[in-house]
């Protein structure tokens, strides 16, 4: 794509120094920002399956808190974001209710390092995204999207405590809709994901 089509279209095009493709899983609960992380970030216009929620997915989806929620996604979100000219971030973010976990497995092959998104008004929820990410041994780090009146306001010890998260997995606060956050987010978990390359090569 050149310059003059990517005016045309609002996309950034893929630089041709681009060598290193990592794919980055975002997993949490119903309703916890994952499609807005992914189109506040991504360079290009996302791929989402949103579809508007309707009365079928009364007794199957538990939309308890989430207000002003009027849409959901049904299969995944795809968007991308260069880190720098060599490497670039293909990002998924996966549905959040139950009745689509048997995606996530399929989700996670290839995976590099993921995501999980936190709601402090329904911690619970990310309990099961953390508990497979564990199952495939796939590195994360836990970002807490801090909802406007979130009545709460857990502390980010407080809220490893909750999850029973491990020292050495990062814990961080985000704000999905603003793409300085969310990049904050990626990038901490490329630095994770380096740290933990670096640490096997040193392992005798």
């Amino acid at each position: 794509m050149d310059s003059a089509t990517s005016e045309l279209t609002g996309r950034t095009p893929l630089v041709d120094s681009a060598e290193t493709g990592l794919k980055i899983v975002i997993v949490g609960g119903f309703g916890v920002g994952k499609t807005t992380l992914v189109k506040s970030v991504s360079e290009i216009r996302p791929l989402n399956t949103e579809e508007v929620m309707t009365q079928a997915g009364v007794g199957v989806d538990d939309p308890a808190g989430l207000t002003t929620k009027t849409t959901t996604t049904v299969a995944f979100d795809f968007g991308r974001i260069s880190l720098n000219d060599r490497m670039v971030l293909y990002l998924f973010g996966a549905p959040g209710q139950e009745r689509f976990w048997f995606l996530w497995d399929r989700l996670f092959s290839g995976t590099l390092g993921a995501v999980v998104l936190v709601d402090t008004r329904r911690m619970s929820d990310s309990w099961y995204a953390i508990d497979r990410l564990e199952h495939h041994n796939t590195p994360f780090v836990v970002a807490v999207n801090r909802f406007d009146g979130d009545p709460a306001a857990f502390s980010l010890d407080e809220i490893r405590q909750a999850l029973s998260l491990p020292a050495h997995v990062p814990l961080l606060d985000c704000d999905a809709r603003v793409r300085n956050s969310g990049k904050h987010v990626l990038i901490s978990l490329v630095n994770h994901l380096h740290e933990l390359a670096m640490a096997r090569e040193m392992t005798p």
